[in-house]
């Protein structure tokens, strides 16, 4: 960061006019000298991309504001994860982050404050918790039209909470999500469960559980259900497959689906970021 006092804009402007130079450790050396001067430069390299008519500049300059974004990502990742993970809906805004740089946090809450408040305007706190939790899928699946994306299951657009927000399709865990962050706010003891291939949720208070299948518009089910299913699946129960799990499990099972996302479209380099980003999840803090 030290250099970034001494370039001036026309220093900058030199700089970037070397990235379409013909010795490749030329540009190289340009590249190393731009990513050391940090985010701040990001602004700059925009107006640059924005004001050059050449297509090479234009796609190295592409690269590197997504490099230098892309770390960005990456330090905010580590710093939710080594806070604990509290805030599930702030994990998912910075997996979408990797995609959509600019979008807001603010800009998802206010989706999730809007979504609430109609669940809200219906809702019965004196309800038994089955029909508390029938009501939230009236006006989620009813409604409001969310539903599984069974079209484009694979699609990386599941796992990026803007999207599901904005196509209101979604694969299960993305559902699971929405569904949780609006339970959270009606002080609902709503959590997510890690069954393997499918992620669902459980109403858990004192003696009251049960659980809730998002992808199949929120049906109720049983312990006796998950047992069969693992059966099926020829796994033994694990209290993992009947209990709530952290937020820094559930943000670590989108980054999973999003890196096969990506695997299936071929998209290497995609894979390997967000491999990045898993790995950061995954790590004991401190390590």
């Amino acid at each position: 960061m030290e250099e970034s006092g001494n370039l001036n804009n026309n220093e900058l402007k030199a700089l970037v006019s070397l990235l379409d130079d013909d010795d490749t450790e030329v540009v190289q050396h340009v590249e190393d000298r731009i990513m050391a001067l940090g985010t701040y430069i990001i602004p700059y390299l925009e107006f640059e991309w924005e004001s050059s008519f050449n297509p090479v500049v234009q796609k190295r300059i592409e690269e590197l504001v997504h490099s230098l974004q892309f770390e960005l990502t990456k330090e905010k990742l580590y710093a939710w994860k080594a806070q604990g993970g509290k805030d599930l809906l702030e994990g998912m805004w910075l997996i979408s982050t990797y995609q959509y740089p600019d979008l807001e946090l603010e800009q998802l809450s206010k989706e999730i404050e809007q979504i609430y408040y109609d669940v809200w305007m219906e809702f019965k706190s004196e309800l038994h918790p089955v029909d508390q939790v029938k009501l939230i899928n009236s006006v989620l699946f009813n409604k409001l039209k969310f539903g599984a994306n069974t079209k484009n299951f694979h699609s990386p657009g599941n796992s990026m909470l803007n999207v599901v927000l904005q196509t209101k399709k979604g694969n299960p865990i993305a559902l699971c999500v929405i569904y949780m962050l609006v339970a959270q706010k009606l002080n609902l003891p709503i959590y997510g469960v890690n069954l393997p291939n499918l992620f669902v949720m459980t109403y858990k208070q004192g003696d009251v559980q049960f659980y809730i299948n998002a992808f199949n518009r929120g049906l109720v089910f049983s312990k006796k259900e998950i047992d069969e299913y693992l059966t099926n699946l020829r796994l033994s129960p694990n209290d993992k497959y009947y209990e709530p799990c952290e937020n820094v499990e559930i943000v670590a099972r989108v980054l999973r689906n999003l890196s096969h996302a990506h695997e299936k479209l071929g998209h290497t380099e995609k894979v390997e970021e967000v491999a990045e980003m898993l790995r950061i999840i995954e790590e004991k803090v401190g390590q």
